[in-house]
C-alpha cells in the first residue's frame, strides 16, 4: 500500500521550492500536488495524457480552451490531452491534486511537462 498524508506533501512541496510535486507513478497513472500562490501565475503548457484537478484549498480561476470558471476548494475539472488551459485570478493560494492518466509524459514525445512547467 502506499498512502500519503496532504499537510505532509505540502510541507515537502514548500520546502522543494518548487509548485509542483509529484507523489505517485504508475504506469497508468501518475497523482502530484500543484501548490499557486494568490497573486501567482500558472506558467503550464498543455500535457499530452489527460488529467483531473482537484482543488483542496484556495480560491481562483481556470481557464480551459478559452472558457473561464471561478475554482474553489471542492472544485473538480477534467482537461483533455492537448488543450490549452491555465489557473489565473490566484486571490487565495491554491493547492490542488492533479491526476494525470496515463502517467505524465508518458505520451510525450520525449518532454514531459508538468504543471507550471
Amino acid at each position: 500500500m502506499q498512502a500519503f498524508e496532504l499537510a505532509d506533501l505540502m510541507a515537502q512541496c514548500r520546502r522543494s521550492d518548487q509548485p509542483y510535486l509529484e507523489f505517485l507513478r504508475e504506469l497508468a497513472c501518475s497523482v502530484g500536488l500543484y501548490m499557486l500562490p494568490a497573486g501567482g501565475i500558472d506558467r503550464q503548457q498543455p500535457h499530452s495524457e489527460d488529467e483531473v484537478y482537484y482543488v483542496v484549498s484556495g480560491q481562483g480561476a481556470i481557464q480551459v480552451a478559452g472558457e473561464d470558471r471561478a475554482v474553489a476548494a471542492g472544485s473538480i475539472i477534467y482537461v483533455a490531452a492537448g488543450v490549452e488551459h491555465r489557473f489565473h485570478s490566484i486571490s487565495s493560494d491554491l493547492a490542488i491534486l492533479v491526476f494525470f492518466a496515463p502517467a505524465e509524459g508518458s505520451n510525450a514525445e520525449g518532454n514531459n511537462k508538468r504543471p507550471g512547467d
